[in-house]
């Protein structure tokens, strides 16, 4: 790892304090000398000096450096190292106060202990080299050690619980119980110090499930070297970065790796594959699934072209033109191909209620209860919610077609030498009111963080385009309560919107945009439902 002089001192010198703590609990657990136990306690404050002086000397890199002389990865990993060893030593501590106070210790010289701490002394002595080496290897090695310790643990709660349904002695075996899951928290802890090693090895956060994903997606690939590069983290929690070969003259990637939960993986390959069956050539190709544990990985086709937010951002009318134009199109083939006369309804206000909350944590000015805007009158969120509830219960769609579920900017790509439109994060596809996709895209639109007029007024002829493309779709297929079905879908999406917002301009005026529609389809009556419009220009200003 790359580190200051200075850093990387005070570093080595806290792993030697800490390798030295934790030799002298051996020590202790085997004389029970209360004079060993006293000098490892007397050293408390010399590790937390240390690890202070580290976290220091990295803050003091990060403000008088360039940003090209810094090594930031590595700076996070010595802070994260050096945090590790701090609480190891602070575990010893904890060990050694416990064995002080205990009348009859003779015992827990029988224990297993000592041999446990063995395991952590070899993780720690590994340390310096992996961080000096940047070696992966030694890294997977240290972190290994939090399996032997966990298993170690296990056995001795089972063999404890025995022992305290018939010892006379309970002091004795709880002391040592806790003990014991003080020596396995050492090891969660060695874990973190690997995956902090393998991090900055690779230059983006990785846990230690990812990187054993990663490097049977690589074999997969038949990559000896590869170049991995972060490319996005999903609210859910998965990861997803680009994978190229550095060796070839091609830089593009050659996948996409993406992991996370299980079960958001599995429904995003089974949604991918319902999507090559129902209408192929829009998702990408799935080159392989694994899953170990809890978490699972995708290594997924990378589909070359620019994300629509991109397009939208940059000053490049004709292309939106035609980014527009296929986006259409396409929408337009996949809806008629795929619709169904089973109805799914979208159900608009429960989405919203089941994110209310979040929204109102982030931003508590929204207050749910009555307001009044020059001297307007409007009820509470409540009230309104529950007049939208029973209306979308009377308007349910006449059909329903095959969406992409999550249809935001950034996870539709357009390539503009194929001339064609690819989804990506699909694993909230399924049959729906096509409505919700509609919404979604056209709110995802308004949120972009861009404030300048002509980013702004880009904005405003996507949403219109967009709207009057699935208001003629509507037309066509006689679908009688589109307006309203969408002033409830981009209710529901402007409001809950803004709990990933924190600009109060920007989330105010969504949150109001969202208030009104449900004010506005509160006032609909059966006799002027049909001619009920959105007014979408002055919306999306």
């Amino acid at each position: 790892m790359q580190l200051p002089i200075a850093v990387r001192d005070n570093l080595f010198f806290l792993l030697s304090e800490t390798a030295s703590q934790v030799a002298n609990l051996q020590v202790l657990l085997e004389t029970l000398s209360d004079s060993v136990g006293q000098r490892i306690l007397d050293r408390t404050g010399y590790s937390y000096n240390l690890n202070m002086r580290i976290h220091d000397g990295c803050a003091r890199t990060l403000r008088r450096s360039k940003k090209d002389d810094v090594d930031i990865y590595s700076l996070r990993a010595a802070e994260s190292i050096a945090s590790s060893l701090e609480q190891i030593t602070a575990l010893t501590h904890d060990c050694v106060r416990l064995v002080l106070k205990l009348d009859q210790a003779d015992k827990l010289k029988k224990r297993p202990h000592a041999a446990q701490l063995e395991e952590v002394m070899k993780g720690i002595g590994l340390i310096e080299k992996a961080v000096e080496k940047y070696d992966t290897r030694l890294a997977l090695k240290i972190g290994n050690i939090e399996r032997k310790l966990d298993r170690a643990y296990d056995k001795l709660y089972q063999e404890h619980l025995k022992e305290l349904r018939k010892t006379k002695h309970a002091e004795e075996v709880v002391t040592s119980l806790f003990v014991g899951q003080r020596i396995a928290e050492m090891g969660d802890v060695l874990l973190l110090i690997s995956e902090a090693i393998i991090s900055a090895r690779l230059g983006q956060p990785m846990h230690m499930e990812r990187f054993r994903s990663l490097e049977t997606a690589l074999s997969d690939l038949g990559l000896k070297k590869a170049r991995v590069e972060p490319l996005a983290a999903t609210k859910s929690g998965s990861g997803i970065s680009g994978i190229s070969d550095p060796d070839a003259d091609d830089k593009d990637y050659v996948a996409i790796f993406k992991d996370g939960k299980k079960d958001k993986m599995l429904e995003e390959r089974d949604s991918v594959e319902s999507w090559h069956e129902i209408f192929p050539g829009l998702a990408p190709q799935i080159f392989s699934y694994k899953k170990q544990g809890k978490h699972a990985s995708l290594l997924i086709e990378h589909l070359p072209g620019r994300t629509f937010e991109q397009i939208v951002l940059q000053n490049e009318d004709d292309l939106l033109g035609k980014a527009l134009k296929h986006l259409t199109k396409t929408l337009n083939a996949v809806w008629v191909e795929t619709k169904s006369k089973k109805i799914y309804p979208a159900c608009h206000i429960g989405q919203l209620r089941k994110r209310l909350d979040s929204v109102i944590d982030l931003h508590p000015d929204f207050r749910p209860g009555p307001v009044n805007i020059n001297g307007c009158s409007i009820k509470s969120m409540d009230q309104l919610l529950d007049q939208a509830e029973k209306l979308e219960e009377k308007y349910p769609p006449p059909f329903s077609v095959y969406i992409h579920g999550d249809f935001n900017l950034d996870n539709i790509i357009f390539d503009p030498q194929e001339k064609s439109i690819r989804f990506i994060d699909l694993h909230r596809s399924r049959y729906m009111d096509y409505v919700q996709d509609v919404a979604v895209f056209m709110v995802s639109n308004y949120r972009l963080q861009a404030l300048d007029k002509p980013t702004r007024e880009r904005i405003r002829l996507v949403a219109s385009q967009i709207y009057a493309f699935a208001a003629d779709f509507a037309d066509k297929n006689k679908d009688r309560n589109f307006e309203i079905r969408l002033a409830l879908g981009l209710a529901r999406s402007f409001i809950t919107s803004t709990r990933f917002i924190l600009d109060q301009t920007l989330a105010s005026n969504m949150f109001w945009r969202g208030q009104y529609l449900l004010k506005r389809v509160g006032e609909i009556k059966p006799k002027t439902a049909r001619a009920f419009r959105l007014p979408v220009e002055e919306l999306f200003k």
